[in-house]
C-alpha cells in the first residue's frame, strides 16, 4: 500500500534553497509516486506563492508571513524575521491538522535546528508515527546548540525520539549521537547537480554565462556558487583575489547577507572591478556558470558536507577548499592526505595567502590539476550520485520504518 510522508523543511523551491532543500527535491523526484507520497511543510516568504500546490512527487503546504518581492536581506528583518519561531509552532499545528485530516504514516524532519521542533511537538501528540531526522546542518554544531537554548528541551527531544537518523556525513552523524540518540543511524551523503554530473549543459548556455560575467579571453575567474554567508567565508576569498594577477577576477553566483560587505572589502582593496556578484541565480542555471568558469574556491569555515564542492568537482573544476566538517570526508590534499589520492587544494581556514598559492599551483601545473579534477569527478560520479543516494534512502531509512524485519 501507498505510504504517506510528511516532511518538515524551513524552505522549499521554487525561493531562497540551498543543499537541503536540493536533497529534498532530488530524492523524492527518483522514488515511485505509487510507493510514496511526500507532502512538505515549508514557509510561503513570497506573497505570489499558493499556499498549497503539487510540485513533482511533493504536495507543497506554504505557511507563515510573506512578502511581494523579498529579497534574501529581508527574510531577517522584520516582519519576515519572526517566520523562523513562527514555523515552530505554526508548522507542528499545520501539521497535527492535515494528519486528522488523512493520517500520516511517517514524518520527515530535515535539519534538526529548523524542523525538529515541530517534528517534536508531533511526535509527542503521535509516539507510534516513526520519524526520520535527517541532519544537513552546515554551521557549527555548537553555534546551532546556542541558538536553539529557548527550545532546549524539545530541541534534544527530536534527537532523543527520532526512530531513525539519516546524516550527510560522519561529522553529523558524531552529532546525533552526542545529542542522545541511540537508534540507527545511517550516513548518507548529498550528490552533485545532476547537470554537472550528466553534462547536459547546451554550448550556448556556457556562452550566455560568459556574457553574463563578463568573462574577457585570457582572464582566469575563480567561482563560488554557495550561499554569500560569513560560514563560507567569502571575504576571506575577495582577500586572496588582492593577492592574485590582475587577469584573475572572482565570480560570486547567488545571493546572502554578506554580500554588501564582500562589496565594500573590495572597493576598500581597490580590486572592486575584480569581484562581481550574479545576485540569485535559478538552481538550473548555475552549472553553466561553473562550466565558464577556471577554479572553484569556498574555504569555509564550517560544512555539514557541502553540496557546491561536488557540483564544482563534477564540472571538473579545481576545487580549493577547507576540510573543515564533512569536507575532510572527500577534500584529499596531496601533501595533507598523502595516503589518499588528492581531489583538491586543501587550506586552512582564514589564510588567504594560502589560497593564493594554491591557485598559483593550478595555474603553474596544468597536467597536475587535470589528473586531480579527474579524480575529484570519478568520486563524485560513484559516491555523490542523486540515483543511487535516492535508492539508499529508499531502502535504508524509508523502508525499514514500515518493515522492522527487513533491518
Amino acid at each position: 500500500m501507498k505510504k504517506r510522508v510528511l516532511i518538515f523543511s524551513l524552505a522549499y523551491y521554487p525561493h531562497f534553497t540551498s543543499g537541503a532543500e536540493a536533497a529534498i527535491k532530488e530524492i523524492t523526484d527518483r522514488i515511485d509516486p505509487s510507493k510514496i507520497e511526500f507532502h512538505i511543510i515549508t514557509l510561503r516568504q513570497i506573497s505570489s506563492l499558493p499556499k498549497e500546490e503539487r510540485m513533482g512527487n511533493v504536495f507543497v503546504h506554504r505557511i507563515g508571513l510573506s512578502a511581494k518581492q523579498p529579497t534574501f536581506e529581508d527574510l531577517g528583518r522584520w516582519p519576515l524575521d519572526l517566520n523562523k519561531p513562527l514555523y515552530q509552532f505554526l508548522a507542528a499545528w499545520t501539521a497535527l491538522r492535515l494528519h486528522r485530516r488523512e493520517p500520516f504514516d511517517a514524518i520527515w524532519s530535515v535539519m534538526a535546528h529548523s524542523a525538529g521542533v515541530p517534528a517534536a511537538i508531533f511526535k509527542l501528540r503521535h509516539p507510534k508515527i516513526p520519524f526520520v531526522l535527517t541532519l544537513q546542518e552546515g554551521d557549527p554544531p555548537e553555534q546551532i546548540e546556542r541558538t536553539m537554548r529557548p527550545l532546549w528541551p524539545l530541541f534534544s527531544y527530536a534527537f532523543t525520539h527520532a526512530d531513525r537518523v539519516q546524516a550527510i556525513s560522519g561529522f553529523l552523524g558524531d552529532w546525533a549521537r552526542r545529542r542522545g540518540f541511540r537508534g540507527p543511524l545511517t550516513i548518507i551523503h548529498n550528490g552533485a547537480n545532476p547537470k554537472d554530473l550528466h553534462e547536459q549543459i547546451p554550448l550556448e548556455e556556457i556562452e550566455a554565462a560568459k556574457r553574463a560575467i563578463h568573462k574577457q579571453p585570457g582572464e582566469i575567474v575563480l567561482i563560488n556558487t554557495a550561499r554569500l554567508v560569513h560560514q563560507k567565508a567569502p571575504d576571506i576569498t575577495v582577500r586572496a583575489l588582492a593577492l592574485l594577477p590582475a587577469q584573475v577576477r572572482l565570480v560570486l553566483v547567488g545571493d546572502g547577507p554578506e554580500e554588501e560587505a564582500v562589496k565594500m572589502l573590495a572597493k576598500e582593496l581597490g580590486i572592486a572591478d575584480r569581484v562581481f556578484c550574479t545576485g540569485r541565480i535559478d538552481r538550473s542555471r548555475v552549472t553553466a556558470y561553473r562550466k565558464a568558469a577556471d577554479i572553484f574556491v569556498c574555504p569555509s569555515r564550517s560544512e555539514g558536507l557541502g553540496l557546491a564542492f561536488l557540483s564544482a568537482m563534477a564540472s571538473r573544476l579545481p576545487v580549493i577548499a577547507t576540510q573543515e566538517g564533512g569536507l575532510a570526508e572527500y577534500i584529499f590534499d596531496a601533501k595533507r592526505n598523502p595516503d589518499r589520492r588528492p581531489t583538491a587544494w586543501a587550506v586552512d581556514v582564514d589564510h588567504p595567502e594560502q589560497i593564493a598559492a594554491a591557485v598559483k599551483d593550478i595555474l603553474d601545473h596544468p597536467d597536475k590539476t587535470a589528473q586531480i579534477t579527474e579524480t575529484a569527478r570519478q568520486m563524485v560520479m560513484t559516491s555523490y550520485n542523486w540515483d543511487i543516494i535516492a535508492k539508499e534512502m529508499e531502502r535504508e531509512i524509508f523502508h525499514p520504518l514500515w518493515a522492522p524485519s527487513s533491518l
